[in-house]
């Protein structure tokens, strides 16, 4: 394994215990606000997800079972004001870039160390830069709330 993949590697493990922890880290580029919603970002290769569980492990199966190339797709969402994190969300979103055509899927509950984070596989292809169009609808409000954030494989 080169230096820069393990040091990438590092990078998705890290990102992934904040998103599971909820911790809120200083990186500005690591979140977005908008509207009071804090949001962060998590994209990992497939192959890690499906490797960190075994075949009969439950989240082996969440969002249809893991494929076997693509992303998994993960945002964490926190109130701006309170930094209590927002459960029972629904939020769909749209990935595209000028290697591919626009997908849309809805980004799924699921729990990870006891939080609740929203994601999904995409199949990332090409090496463009990513827009990820966010529709983010909150518990008991009446409100939508639109954040388009950027990625870009490392």
């Amino acid at each position: 394994m080169t230096s820069s993949l393990s040091a990438w590697m590092v990078s998705v493990v890290a990102g992934l215990m904040v998103l599971a922890m909820g911790v809120l880290s200083s990186d500005a580029r690591a979140a977005e606000t908008v509207d009071g919603v804090t949001i962060y970002l998590g994209v990992v290769p497939a192959a890690v997800v499906r490797g960190h569980h075994p075949p009969d492990h439950p989240e082996a199966e969440m969002h249809g079972g893991t494929p076997d190339d693509g992303y998994h797709v993960m945002i964490a969402l926190f109130d701006d004001k309170m930094g209590d994190r927002i459960t029972g969300a629904d939020v769909e979103a749209t990935i595209s870039s000028d290697e591919m055509a626009e997908v849309r899927k809805d980004l799924e509950r699921m729990v990870i160390a006891d939080a609740e984070t929203y994601g999904n596989y995409f199949d990332l292809t090409g090496s463009a830069p990513y827009d990820i169009d966010l529709k983010i609808r909150l518990p008991d409000d009446d409100r939508e709330v639109r954040a388009t954030l950027d990625w870009q494989r490392p």
